[in-house]
């Protein structure tokens, strides 16, 4: 019997819900949902998880830096790349009308110290504020941030994969989209997991096949169930998953430009070593990881 494969993912995954139709991914592959990025590398780390769906710059803390919210580092690698963000973009609460009433505003964020927090600072830097401008709490993973902004918990915060429109569809405003070039979601595991290579490669087959086209129903069906949108608003996060900048990453190649895009981030708004920390492990074999021939 094939042995179960839990992943852990902040908000429904629809390429994996997607290969899971297709019979790409297989039913040993659950998916988990987690709370926030320092829940779900303790699972990673404790082995409640075999695999996660998580932002490149969790990878990184939780590899080199010992300061990170749980105090420990792991032999934690990106076994592929999945998407460029997803939309990924500051989102201001509805009603408000210029990023100027974000002036000692609440900022709502995963956890201070983390990749998509650092994205935040950076539009907030962009339209001309800086630190200390606004005040930041850790509200979670993104769809209790998207609750949060929405029910007046927050006045922005960092949303994508769906989350972003349906803050749209609710009146918020988008106000900045994140640096570029980006990765918005890799698959990453402990050590040399052959299972989450072998999961890597069947989501790489499914993001080819649906940007293949041909599968727009499916895709959009499986988006408005899981992420619970409009149809209307499916069909727009359809075209979001096959955005040549936004979307899905079909040979699932970790590219070194995006890396450096997080990296430099992280050495910006918070603490990394120096040197090449390509080099030193971030990103897993390639080959090693069955990787479809291109």
């Amino acid at each position: 019997m094939t042995q179960p494969l839990m992943v852990g993912a902040f908000s429904p995954s629809v390429l994996l819900r997607t290969g899971h139709s297709l019979g790409l991914v297989g039913p040993e592959v659950t998916e988990v949902a987690v709370p926030s990025s320092p829940a779900q590398f303790r699972a990673l780390l404790d082995g409640e998880l075999e695999a996660a769906l998580t932002s490149p710059d969790n990878v990184l803390a939780y590899r080199f830096v010992p300061g990170n919210p749980l105090g420990r580092t792991g032999d934690v690698r990106i076994v592929s790349a999945v998407d460029r963000g997803l939309g990924l973009a500051l989102y201001g609460r509805p009603g408000l009308t210029s990023a100027s009433e974000l002036h000692g505003a609440l900022i709502g964020v995963d956890v201070p110290g983390s990749g998509y927090a650092f994205a935040l600072y950076a539009a907030l830097d962009a339209l001309g504020l800086r630190p200390g401008d606004y005040r930041v709490a850790s509200l979670g993973s993104t769809p209790r941030r998207l609750e949060a902004l929405l029910t007046g918990g927050c006045a922005a915060t960092m949303l994508n994969a769906g989350a972003d429109l349906r803050a749209e569809d609710e009146g918020a405003i988008r106000l900045a989209g994140a640096p570029r070039p980006y990765l918005g979601t890799v698959v990453c595991a402990l050590g040399a997991s052959q299972a989450a290579r072998d999961l890597a490669a069947a989501l790489s087959e499914t993001a080819r096949a649906i940007l293949g086209g041909g599968l727009d129903d499916v895709v959009a069906e499986e988006a408005a169930t899981a992420l619970r949108l409009r149809p209307e608003t499916a069909a727009r996060y359809l075209r979001r998953l096959t955005d040549p900048a936004e979307g899905l990453v079909a040979d699932g190649r970790a590219d070194v430009p995006s890396l450096s895009t997080i990296i430099g981030l992280r050495r910006r708004y918070g603490s990394a070593p120096g040197g090449d920390l390509l080099a030193r492990g971030l990103i897993d074999d390639p080959d090693a990881a069955g990787e479809p021939s291109r």
